[in-house]
């Protein structure tokens, strides 16, 4: 008699312990199950929200890399900028600068139209310049509203919903890739020199709408071979005040 008590007590144990251990594992299956942003969207509509989204927000941590970099460009090169972008025209950050294949690191400020520039070869301060003169980019206008890399989300022709992927620091969000082509005349506002006609373009967009990375890939620099410029985008809210040096 005992026994049979015993074997039922035990039974009883176990399926306890089961259907606990299935309602916690349902709970953090519902956390982990999140759906891509382009769920039910046409592609186009995805890349109108990450814009929005770029858009409204206060500034986000951007960080701008050159892969490939062609051999034979002349002047300045622009191959690496980290820093922090505010709307509605402001970046301050550390660069990285190229000049006939030497190095140069330094800082850059930019707030409503004026850029500063503090490198070892211009020597130990700040110093106004444009930055027409080398072939980049105003860093205060990279996330403009109008005339900033948010217009080139919408001037995306050919868009494909590509692979969905895991991001983020702790891989905790959903990432869509979105490709496409832009004109030669739209990519300027990364690069003024852009020489080639066509480039392409892949973004990875976040599950809440939020751009995370554009890798723009062509002929960005006359007679060289195509290279791919990456911009990621990260902290978004950012809040910080930057002002001239």
């Amino acid at each position: 008699m005992f026994g049979d008590r015993a074997v039922k007590t035990r039974n009883l144990m176990l399926a306890g312990v089961l259907g606990l251990s299935l309602a916690v594992s349902g709970c953090f299956g519902q956390g982990d199950d999140k759906k891509s942003v382009g769920e039910g969207k046409d592609p186009g509509d995805v890349l109108a929200l990450a814009k929005e989204t770029l858009d409204e927000t206060s500034g986000v941590e951007l960080e701008l890399t050159a892969q490939d970099l062609p051999s034979g460009v002349s002047g300045i090169v622009l191959t690496s900028a980290k820093g922090t972008a505010m709307h509605p025209s402001s970046f301050q950050g550390d660069i990285v600068g190229s000049l006939s294949g030497i190095t140069q690191n330094g800082q850059v400020i930019a707030v409503d139209g004026k850029v500063w520039v503090k490198i070892a070869l211009l020597g130990p301060d700040f110093q106004e310049m444009d930055p027409a003169d080398i072939g980049a980019p105003d860093p205060g206008q990279l996330i403009a509203t109008e005339g900033g890399l948010s217009d080139l989300l919408v001037a995306t022709e050919g868009v494909k919903e590509g692979d969905t992927v895991r991001g983020g620091s702790d891989n905790s969000q959903v990432l869509t890739e979105y490709t496409g082509r832009l004109d030669g005349d739209q990519v300027t506002v990364l690069v003024p020199t852009a020489s080639g006609d066509s480039f392409d373009v892949t973004y990875q967009i976040a599950d809440n709408g939020e751009l995370r990375s554009m890798a723009i890939t062509g002929e960005f620099y006359p007679d060289t071979e195509a290279m791919t410029y990456t911009v990621s985008f990260d902290g978004y809210g950012a809040k910080q005040e930057i002002a001239a040096p």
